[in-house]
């Protein structure tokens, strides 16, 4: 049994968790009903009203909402609370187009804010630790949460924002964190970073919340043993919060999602069929408790399963698997499915670190794909024979872990380009839209 920040919630029987949600849901519906034309409308247009939503069991009469919607809304569409009480925005990084804003009143913060302190106490968080946040502050949300949540749960807090490790590495040493959070992408870098100053004995970490990208259970393992910590996955979504709608316990079997306030669903991505428990498929979330931002029925494109067996840590909160991929970055080349964690867990069971660029491109009617990875420095000092076979094998160990061709090249140590926020895994340059 572990620790929880909210012992009642996160280990309240199923059947209360359940009800909690029935109530909640009911009272969200009437509530966007009557503030939110965009939903309004998209209800009527499927001829639902309130009064039809009496439990969670009604949740696959409403509509869906995508990212596509909340876009085309933007700034103020599905705004659900008066401008005066809204205290905050965050938005989205990496997108194209009209960026998605998420609107946020005091409340809203508080509520995000206590998800994000569960997930900091499930990865052994008490008032004795030191958090280090390196995720960037400002628009994105990871910092925002996981600073507050290590505030609601009573750690001393580093706002150390993302880059300059040189600043992170020297607060990380003379402070004595315990517990870094930020991509893992970036711990992977912090901890080449300590190794090459040989700073390994004067850092205290315990362990790291690491998320806003995809990473492989073999580069969580890389991770925890290059900086001597236990690596926690968290999940979130800026339409949702950030950061905390579902997070890692120390079983590491999965991330409990926050049923009080996100209830999931598993659709059928192309029909939009709710799948029966267990299956694999689309996320979709409502949010029940938000006022400033409401989502019913979001599609979040993320391809997972949901568990529902009790877990050893005693939360009865659902977990949900780390993503397998997207339903929409899913890469298609000459017609396989290919996700970029696929190529990752080659690459790290073949003993390469996770710098990696995935380069995509077509030459009339034939796609191509090129895998840039960066060698140890070690491999670095062999000869062109010993490289050129070692860039054969990998072909090898891509070609049955894909079902297609790809090219390799092993490049120089660091010299694809680090990322301080979510790494740029993947360049299509065909030209596909």
């Amino acid at each position: 049994m572990g620790n929880y920040h909210h012992p009642e919630i996160e280990t309240m029987p199923r059947a209360d968790i359940e009800a909690l949600q029935s109530a909640r849901l009911v009272e969200a519906v009437e509530r966007v009903y009557n503030t939110v034309p965009a939903y309004r409308k998209k209800m009527e247009a499927l001829g639902v009203e309130p009064r039809h939503i009496k439990g969670i069991e009604d949740l696959h009469l409403l509509p869906f909402i995508t990212k596509d919607d909340l876009r085309e809304e933007y700034p103020y569409g599905f705004l659900g609370a008066p401008l005066d009480d809204v205290v905050r925005i965050q938005s989205t990084s990496g997108t194209t187009g009209r960026r998605v804003v998420a609107f946020y009143t005091q409340a809203d913060i508080d509520l995000w804010e206590d998800c994000c302190a569960r997930a900091i106490v499930a990865a052994g968080g008490t008032k004795k630790d030191v958090v280090q946040v390196s995720y960037g502050y400002g628009l994105f949300t990871g910092a925002a949460g996981i600073a507050g949540g290590a505030h609601k749960m009573g750690a001393m807090t580093l706002p150390m924002s993302s880059g300059n490790t040189d600043r992170q590495l020297q607060f990380m040493a003379d402070l004595e964190a315990t517990i870094i959070a930020c991509t893992p992408s970036y711990a992977a870098y912090l901890a080449e970073s300590i190794h090459e100053k040989g700073m390994r004995d004067q850092i205290k970490l315990k362990a790291g919340i690491f998320g806003a990208e995809a990473w492989t259970e073999e580069m969580r393992h890389d991770i925890e043993q290059s900086l001597g910590i236990k690596a926690y996955d968290i999940y979130g979504l800026t339409e949702l919060s950030g950061p905390g709608v579902s997070f890692e316990c120390e079983e590491q079997a999965g991330m409990h999602i926050n049923e009080d306030h996100f209830i999931p669903e598993i659709i059928d991505p192309k029909t939009g069929e709710v799948l029966p428990k267990g299956s694999k498929g689309e996320l979709v979330f409502t949010a029940v408790t938000k006022h400033a931002f409401p989502l019913l029925r979001y599609r979040t494109k993320d391809i997972t399963q949901l568990n529902y067996e009790p877990c050893a840590c005693g939360r009865t909160h659902v977990r949900m698997h780390k993503p397998m991929g997207r339903s929409d970055d899913m890469m298609i080349v000459k017609g396989v499915n290919v996700f970029p964690s696929q190529i990752e867990t080659v690459l790290m069971n073949q003993g390469y670190p996770a710098n990696y660029q995935i380069i995509v491109t077509r030459v009339k009617t034939s796609d191509n794909i090129e895998v840039q990875v960066e060698m140890t420095p070690e491999m670095f000092s062999d000869s062109l024979t010993e490289v050129s076979k070692k860039e054969k094998e990998l072909v090898g160990a891509l070609k049955s872990m894909l079902g297609i061709y790809c090219d390799v090249r092993l490049v120089a140590p660091k010299s694809i380009t680090r990322s301080e926020g979510k790494a740029q895994r993947v360049i299509d340059k065909r030209n596909l839209y």
